[in-house]
């Protein structure tokens, strides 16, 4: 049988996981998966640990600790969620060597209510950083207009950042802009810059959902033809840019000194419309030094049925951009497309950090009771 994931690998793209969980780390999976199927990190965010403690007792015997110990809610939500990523971390400790620190890696994100303020956001990632205490973790902060110098701020401290959030190229530059500040920062500080890595992560099927609903409000058959095109595109413009700005004197300073390229993450890469191939984004986003963080439904899927030919994106740049000139003349407004996704994507894991402090409550007071 041909090992599909291997292929992608093989191609440069590292295979994360888009989920964690006590129970994934408790029953072997996670392990399991690193062996069978490549996965060399994780990511996590709000959703997914709202979701997780509110399935199952793996967390109880914890939250009763805490309980007794007339710990905060603050206090413990942070001790179960960096207990979870601190362990992933040990448990990714022979990848992350093996690949010279570039992968297994694990990350946590700073509590989306510090979105849209900068100090907040950078003295919580800072914090994160220090609580978990491992060099494989990354901080995620959105790449929101307030995120970015935090992004400079903590990279300066020598943190490892995964931006998160970032739906259009426009802001992608202004990341990658944040990130060589970020390092200039660091190195003046006496940071070793070889121990400081990054991604950017990409939502990738966010964009198609939002496109292709107002495609369908439009209605022509101009404008239906381009349904599913645009997230892949924006993608693969994504990645002409990373080419692009990653190089040049002021890049060539950095890397003299150690610096690692910030690599473009395609997250979001599960598919919302069940018309598609469950591996849309994945096949057609094979390029190396980049990072594809699946769902495990995506991965399996991409296991049983993806089709790696190869280099899919590399001399792209021009054929993506007809599409996004093609958008724009049936009527799609691509920077009210951007505004809109970063809007509710804050929305959304203010909504997931609320139903977790929530959960949390509860099982504080039935411990307690």
């Amino acid at each position: 049988m041909t090992d599909t994931l291997k292929q992608l690998s093989d191609a440069g793209v590292s295979i994360w996981l888009d989920d964690l969980s006590r129970e994934r780390l408790t029953s072997g999976n996670l392990a399991e998966l690193i062996r069978d199927k490549h996965v060399v990190g994780v990511t996590t965010n709000p959703t997914i640990f709202a979701g997780a403690l509110s399935d199952g007792k793996a967390y109880d015997a914890q939250v009763r600790e805490l309980a007794a110990r007339g710990a905060s809610l603050a206090d413990t939500v942070r001790e179960l969620t960096t207990t979870d990523v601190r362990n992933a971390c040990d448990l990714f400790r022979d990848v992350h060597q093996a690949s010279g620190g570039v992968d297994g890696r694990v990350s946590i994100e700073v509590d989306p209510g510090l979105a849209r303020d900068t100090d907040a956001t950078a003295a919580e990632a800072l914090d994160l950083w220090k609580t978990v205490d491992r060099p494989n973790l990354l901080v995620k902060i959105p790449a929101t207009e307030e995120g970015l110098p935090a992004i400079t701020q903590t990279l300066a401290e020598g943190v490892s950042v995964n931006v998160t959030l970032i739906f259009s190229v426009e802001r992608y530059r202004a990341v990658i802009e944040a990130y060589l500040a970020g390092l200039e920062q660091a190195k003046a500080n006496g940071h070793d810059l070889r121990a400081i890595h990054s991604v950017a992560s990409f939502f990738v099927s966010r964009v198609d959902s939002e496109v292709d609903k107002r495609l369908d409000a439009i209605g022509t058959d101009e404008a239906k033809a381009l349904r599913g095109e645009a997230a892949v595109a924006n993608a693969r413009l994504a990645y002409a840019a990373f080419l692009e700005l990653f190089q040049g004197p002021r890049w060539e300073a950095l890397a003299a000194d150690g610096a690692n390229r910030q690599r473009p993450l395609w997250a979001s890469t599960g598919v919302k419309n069940p018309d598609y191939s469950p591996t849309l984004y994945v096949d057609q986003l094979v390029v190396s030094d980049t990072v594809n963080t699946m769902p495990e439904k995506t991965l399996h899927a991409v296991a049983e049925q993806g089709k790696i030919t190869g280099d899919t994106v590399t001399g792209t740049a021009d054929a993506a951009q007809a599409i996004y000139d093609r958008l724009s003349a049936v009527g799609i407004d691509v920077s009210d497309v951007y505004r809109t996704l970063e809007v509710e994507g804050v929305e959304k894991f203010d909504k997931s950090w609320a139903e977790l402090l929530e959960t949390v409550q509860g099982q504080l007071d039935a411990a307690k009771s």
